[in-house]
């Protein structure tokens, strides 16, 4: 007979087992709502519509009343549970703007009368930005907060996030952003930026100041050991990503006045420095997210989308589930483990308390599943050291100078 097939893990893991050890869950503190299931762009990267899972298509374009009451309703009913006082609620998509004002009013309001008025509910959007400038007063009253995806300029932008009919969507959104910049600043969270190696690092970095946004992400294009992203050869010991990131991180660090915030060079610098990630690219802190589709399916991260079919599920819903049953299951569970559910070789690198194997979705391989090292690895420990050589250097050079003074 054939040897009977392993699991990928972590579906081999006894969550029981953890629980009787003394290990308990953390409670869900950020709930995304994919309100819409449909976007307005065509962007050729996208992890919802060009990568491996497809569920999309058969998603209802909107969250229903019905959906977005038994998500609030669940939502209460975990903050009590757990004694929550402040949560964080993302609407997304697809694009979260086509669900209309509407909607986009109901859902606020549900969830806030949902949880009461004793908990902080902070509640936040990410757009393609271009149908922000419709919806901008709505959201100041409705005191939703806004992060806006670019590239950069608009030859870097538009190599990726166009219309279906081809063109550009630069211009629109980044008019709508100087909008949201100059009049709703309160709102503006901050840009978020996948890395294309062909848009020249400080360049691309200049374009995003130009808004003058509260803070910026660098994400690195979604891929893994099977399909790794563009530039990026497993195996190799190049460091394409790292030398890009590498750039602007110098420039930023040298600035004489802080420019924006960049999040991941904070992240990285603040878990060198013996701190807690409080992002789930970096760092080995429990990863505290939930996802509701807009057919009111409890997922994992829609990022696990890029991995394979079915990647994100988890077999739940909000009409006859609650979110605690979502925490006892191996696959939610193994992402709040931190060092237990990294690879071998990840616990033998030097850095891996601060790296934490990169992002999840990016460790996939058929046959062991999460449980290897991030398909960006070499980019990882390069920019990890260099940063930490940076910051050593310059520690060091004020101590001499509090010395001599």
């Amino acid at each position: 007979m054939p040897a009977e097939a392993v699991p990928e893990w972590p579906a081999s893991l006894d969550v029981g087992r953890l629980v009787r050890t003394g290990w308990r869950p953390r409670p869900f503190r950020e709930f995304v709502l994919k309100i819409h299931s449909r976007c307005d762009l065509a962007c050729d990267y996208c992890y919802v519509y060009a990568m491996a899972d497809q569920s999309w298509r058969d998603r209802p374009l909107r969250m229903s009343s019905e959906v977005v009451a038994a998500t609030a309703s669940r939502i209460g009913e975990h903050v009590r549970s757990h004694g929550l006082t402040s949560i964080d609620v993302v609407l997304h998509g697809g694009e979260p703007l086509l669900a209309g004002p509407e909607a986009i009013t109901e859902t606020v309001t549900t969830i806030r009368e949902a949880v009461g008025p004793g908990v902080e509910v902070r509640m936040a959007l990410q757009t393609n930005g271009v149908r922000l400038a419709a919806h901008l007063e709505l959201l100041d009253r409705l005191g939703v907060h806004v992060g806006v995806s670019l590239d950069g300029d608009s030859v870097a932008n538009d190599r990726h996030r166009r219309y279906a009919h081809g063109a550009g969507s630069y211009d629109t959104v980044a008019a709508n952003v100087r909008l949201l910049s100059e009049r709703h600043r309160h709102l503006f969270s901050g840009l978020l930026c996948t890395v294309d190696l062909r848009n020249p690092p400080l360049d691309t970095y200049a374009a995003l100041l130009e808004f003058d946004p509260p803070a910026i992400d660098f994400l690195l294009p979604h891929g893994n050991w099977t399909a790794p992203p563009p530039g990026r050869h497993p195996g190799s010991a190049a460091t394409p990503y790292a030398d890009w990131l590498i750039e602007v991180f110098d420039h930023w660090y040298a600035a004489p006045r802080q420019e924006t915030r960049v999040r991941l060079f904070g992240e990285l610098m603040h878990l060198l420095l013996g701190g807690a990630s409080a992002s789930e690219s970096v760092g080995l802190s429990p990863v505290t997210v939930v996802v509701v589709e807009t057919d009111g399916s409890i997922e994992q991260s829609d990022i696990l989308k890029s991995a394979y079919s079915g990647a994100p599920v988890t077999g739940l819903h909000v009409a006859r589930d609650p979110f605690d049953a979502a925490l006892a299951l191996p696959s939610v569970a193994a992402r709040q483990l931190g060092e237990l559910a990294l690879a071998d070789d990840c616990r033998r690198c030097a850095v891996h308390r601060v790296c934490g194997a990169g992002l999840y979705a990016h460790r996939y391989r058929p046959g062991s599943g999460f449980a290897n090292p991030s398909v960006y690895c070499p980019d990882l420990l390069r920019l990890i050291s260099h940063m930490a050589r940076v910051m050593e250097t310059d520690l060091i050079a004020r101590a001499n100078g509090n010395r001599e003074a």
